[in-house]
């Protein structure tokens, strides 16, 4: 859904949906699952790869059956994810190393999971629609991810640009996505401790922001330091969030689309 061009910053109510009024795509993100729900979801995933549980699965990091990642891009893929760029992305990152080991089981279902400090590693599927969004098509040359979390967003993120700065408010999350992010040696991607509500002003400005948290509305700085032709991807709300796609027509100006409902972690000013 398009709605008429607006200048910055956006309201709740500019967009958030009124009240009898549906989005246009049939995909609603959920977050919820109870560890049945994960349990099953798991099972089916071993059934679909034709490999054997490991009881080292679900003891440790490792070993994971391929077959886990490659079920989890094909359900990717299925709900609507059509980049080859991210779901290759996706295929080559694995997932269940920016876990805690007690969480490897669930780390191939299609649901947000808890990382501590009250955050979660978002859903593969949203992780792969908004880089999608993000790109347009497009080949990036540097992105700005806001909510560094773990570390996962940024790994695949690495896999999609060239230049890849994650910026993260808690410094305990900091700390963990250098530690998750440093045997995969990834040589684009750099991590900054900060207010990711003010971006990054001093190499600004990117070609793609994305934020994996949802503000009442979008922070003007990060609409400024957004390049002109570039796109910002992200979840816009309180109780009820929209995912909201930005693009910068010009220096002045900026078009915003209402893509699909999703549900996030509040965004937060500050540090931590």
């Amino acid at each position: 859904m398009t709605s008429p061009e607006k200048r910055f910053p956006l309201t709740l109510s500019s967009v958030v949906q009124s009240a009898g009024k549906s989005s246009n795509t049939a995909n609603t993100l959920y977050s919820g699952q109870t560890a049945m729900q994960n349990s099953r979801q798991i099972r089916d995933l071993h059934q679909k790869s034709m490999e054997p549980v490991p009881l080292a699965m679900l003891l440790d990091r490792e070993p994971v059956p391929e077959g886990l990642r490659k079920a989890m891009v094909q359900r990717v893929a299925q709900l609507g994810v059509k980049d080859k760029v991210v779901l290759d992305a996706m295929l080559s990152i694995p997932r269940h190393a920016f876990l805690e080991p007690g969480m490897v089981g669930q780390a191939y279902v299609d649901a947000s999971l808890p990382i501590g400090h009250h955050q979660t590693i978002s859903q593969p599927y949203i992780v792969a629609r908004m880089i999608e969004l993000m790109r347009g098509g497009r080949d990036l040359d540097r992105v700005l991810e806001v909510g560094t979390g773990c570390g996962y967003q940024a790994a695949v993120l690495s896999l999609a640009a060239k230049e890849v700065f994650s910026i993260e408010r808690i410094r305990a999350l900091h700390e963990l996505a250098k530690i998750n992010l440093r045997p995969l040696r990834i040589a684009n991607i750099r991590l900054h401790y900060g207010d990711g509500c003010k971006g990054l002003k001093l190499v600004a400005p990117f070609d793609g922001i994305i934020l994996a948290a949802a503000g009442i509305e979008i922070p003007n700085e990060l609409l400024q330091q957004l390049k002109v032709g570039g796109r910002l991807i992200a979840p816009v709300g309180g109780k009820k969030q929209i995912l909201q796609l930005v693009e910068r027509i010009s220096e002045a100006e900026w078009h915003s689309s209402e893509i699909e409902q999703c549900h996030f972690v509040p965004l937060r000013s500050g540090v931590t």
